[in-house]
C-alpha cells in the first residue's frame, strides 16, 4: 500500500490549503489516518488524526487546534486537511500517516511554507 499526499505549496500569512491524501495498492482497513509535520531542525509531530471509529474521533496538536480540519473518507481511502489561518510556524513538510492492523504507513511528504 503507499499513500500520496497532495496540495502542498507557498500560501501567505493568513491564508489557507488543502492537503490531501489518498491510498493506492492493497489498501486495508484504516484505523486511524492522520497528518504529522516537520519543520527544519525539528522533531516529527503530529498535526492531526482520525479514527474510524467515530467514538474516538480526532485528535489535533495543541499548535492547530481551532485552525485546522481534518475529515477522511473511508470509502475511498483518503484523509483532508483544511489548514486556516496559517501561520509561518506552519511550515514544514507535512506527511500523511495510516494504521492498521498490519502496522503503520508513511506517504512521502509534502512542502508547506507560509510567507511572512
Amino acid at each position: 500500500v503507499q499513500l500520496q499526499a497532495f496540495g502542498g505549496g507557498l500560501v501567505h500569512v493568513g491564508g489557507s490549503l488543502r492537503l490531501s491524501c489518498a491510498a493506492s495498492g492493497s489498501v486495508p482497513r484504516f484505523n486511524t489516518m492522520g497528518w504529522y509535520r516537520q519543520a527544519p531542525g525539528k522533531e516529527r509531530e503530529l498535526v492531526a488524526r482520525i479514527s474510524r471509529n467515530r467514538f474516538v474521533g480526532t485528535e489535533y496538536g495543541d499548535s492547530v487546534k481551532g485552525r485546522f480540519t481534518i475529515s477522511r473518507d473511508s470509502a475511498k481511502n483518503t484523509v483532508q486537511l483544511q489548514m486556516n489561518s496559517l501561520k509561518p510556524d506552519d511550515t514544514a513538510v507535512y506527511y500523511c500517516n495510516a494504521n492498521s492492523a498490519w502496522g503503520e504507513v508513511w506517504g512521502q511528504g509534502t512542502l508547506v511554507t507560509v510567507s511572512s
